[in-house]
């Protein structure tokens, strides 16, 4: 055999070391991803809850207990609802200012939730964590404020709000996800191809399974051009359930640019569909 013969043993023998550095880096790859996938997952950011108000946006539901802020629609419109918004991996909620101001218009009170671990909040961002904390704000916002109720979540969030229902014995609201993926797994196995990501992911924030038993009406909300979380991954949670459930597209958005390229009849449009008629 050639790796037998003198002449190739070298040869044969540099082969054997690389593949052995090769596998080495490897797996000191995979070592660290799964590691370090919080820090790669998560981008809490820190402030003051002093640093966080804003004029039209109070602590909500009190400074001494904070769990986001909350904007309530001008004097001069009945208040037809309320939202309930959590936001993506990074930044915080004040920072999702554009809700407040496009929902109020429309009639709505909206809270802009915020993790634990980011802004004020003590914590340390998990999915348990982030979960739990959701399903007691949206159940909070219920007993406060009754029906009809609208929860919405953004990218992680959408994940996040997907998975709180499964904690909830009351699930009588509209729930739109906004730029949603199926599983977690499945998009970071689509950027990292070359590692067995779905093995090692330790928050799963599985939608298609935390969506099964909900059947209020769901709007999935996909940006056509994202190349964060990929059309194809909210497509795929969309056609997972059955029920009342629409699946919206945004021509020509990316993943952080699409409330650009909605307008005040956008939204008009998709509260009628999440929420009862107006009385």
């Amino acid at each position: 055999m050639i790796g037998n013969h003198p002449q190739w043993r070298p040869v044969a023998q540099y082969v054997r070391r690389m593949v052995r550095i090769l596998a080495a880096i490897y797996f000191v790859t995979l070592a660290g991803v799964f590691m370090l996938q919080d820090k790669l997952l998560y981008f809490p950011q820190r402030a003051s809850i002093k640093e966080m108000l804003e004029p039209g946006l109070a602590a909500w539901p009190a400074a001494g207990e904070f769990r986001g802020l909350i904007a309530e629609p001008p004097a001069t419109i009945a208040v037809r609802g309320t939202a309930i918004v959590f936001h993506g991996n990074a930044g915080l909620a004040n920072h999702r200012r554009y809700y407040a101001d496009v929902l109020t218009a429309q009639g709505l009170r909206v809270i802009l939730a915020e993790y634990p671990g980011y802004g004020p909040r003590v914590g340390t961002p998990t999915e348990e964590r982030l979960v739990v904390d959701a399903a007691d704000s949206i159940a909070l916002a219920q007993r406060t404020y009754g029906e009809p109720l609208l929860v919405i979540g953004e990218s992680l969030g959408a994940g996040v709000a997907a998975a709180a229902t499964v904690k909830l014995p009351n699930r009588s609201f509209g729930l739109m996800l906004i730029t949603p993926w199926d599983t977690l797994g499945n998009v970071a196995s689509h950027h990292y191809p070359w590692l067995p990501v779905r093995w090692i992911v330790g928050d799963a924030y599985n939608s298609v399974t935390n969506l099964l038993q909900f059947t209020q009406p769901l709007m999935v909300v996909i940006a056509e051009r994202d190349s964060i979380v990929p059309a194809q991954f909210g497509i795929a949670l969309y056609e997972s359930g059955q029920g009342l459930r629409r699946l919206v597209t945004i021509k020509h958005a990316e993943h952080n640019d699409w409330a650009d390229q909605v307008d005040a009849a956008w939204w008009h449009n998709a509260l009628a569909f999440l929420l009862p008629p107006k009385q």
